[in-house]
């Protein structure tokens, strides 16, 4: 499991401060410019288990869509730059690829201490997410704080983070099992192979509505963390340029204050949940 910093948490607060203290010093660089970027198409992918904000295509194999694709299209056409959304396999070799340099783009990240050495965040996030502990609604148990998860056994993505904190917590005493597919923790806790799933929220929820299983499950309280989620360019990309990440940080500003994001989200949770042809 890799490492990720909680937001809130005082390492996190210096990197941000950092990234922000960067970001104020070359504000406006891009601005009123007619440099053309290095970069015209910027390469994308994601976590392809992330529905509304991103689920493989079923009309178009080998795309990425959802409320992040379409949020990133509009954010990019006005700097004159085209976006395609890859799906690139499982969440732990998107991240493997983001290390090689071999993606321009990942689309939606949360900032772990491993990841900033090979990426560059942008700010603002553009949504914070919270992650619950995911039971099986015939077999709850009390759930107050990470002790009670002690000598039971959960399930997530290979790779998934939720917390530096937690996740330092997590390899020192407790059994959670890395699956490539969501859908395998959900339905091993239901055959009781596993006591708990570990997953965002809104993820959670929509991917149990459209399998048919949103009665079958509960979320519990409180959630275990509650993360910032980000776009991020990997270090090694073409695309990753002084000028153009400050013109994507400000369609990103103007967009997130505008809320067009959560507009998104609802509009592809009802196209996801309806199993509509994307």
């Amino acid at each position: 499991m890799s490492i990720k910093v909680t937001i809130g948490g005082a390492m996190t607060r210096l990197v941000l401060a950092c990234l922000m203290m960067v970001s104020v010093s070359h504000h406006g660089v891009v601005a009123g410019e007619s440099e053309r970027f290095v970069c015209t198409t910027l390469l994308a992918s994601g976590n392809p288990q992330y529905p509304p904000l991103l689920w493989r295509s079923d009309r178009s194999p080998g795309e990425l869509v959802g409320a992040i694709p379409a949020f990133l299209r509009e954010l990019t056409e006005p700097l004159g730059v085209k976006v395609e959304v890859r799906d690139k396999g499982s969440w732990a070799r998107v991240q493997h690829l983001a290390k090689l340099g071999d993606l321009d783009l990942v689309a939606g990240a949360f900032m772990t201490s491993e990841r900033i050495g090979y990426m560059d965040y942008v700010l603002p996030p553009m949504t914070h997410l919270p992650t619950n502990v995911w039971v099986p609604k015939d077999r709850p148990f009390e759930y107050r704080h990470w002790p009670d998860l002690l000598m039971k056994r959960g399930s997530t993505l290979i790779n998934n983070s939720f917390g530096q904190r937690f996740d330092q917590y997590a390899k020192a005493n407790l059994m959670i099992e890395g699956v490539r597919t969501i859908e395998q923790s959900f339905l091993m806790a239901r055959a009781g192979r596993v006591d708990y799933v570990l997953y965002e929220q809104l993820q959670g929820q929509v991917k149990l509505q459209r399998l048919g299983l949103a009665g079958d499950f509960i979320a519990l309280d409180p959630p275990i963390s509650r993360e910032g989620l980000f776009f991020a360019f990997p270090k090694g990309s073409p695309c990753n340029s002084e000028s153009f990440r400050e013109a994507f940080m400000e369609r990103l500003s103007h967009l997130t204050v505008n809320r067009r994001l959560p507009t998104l989200i609802e509009e592809y949770t009802a196209r996801y949940v309806g199993n509509q042809d994307l």
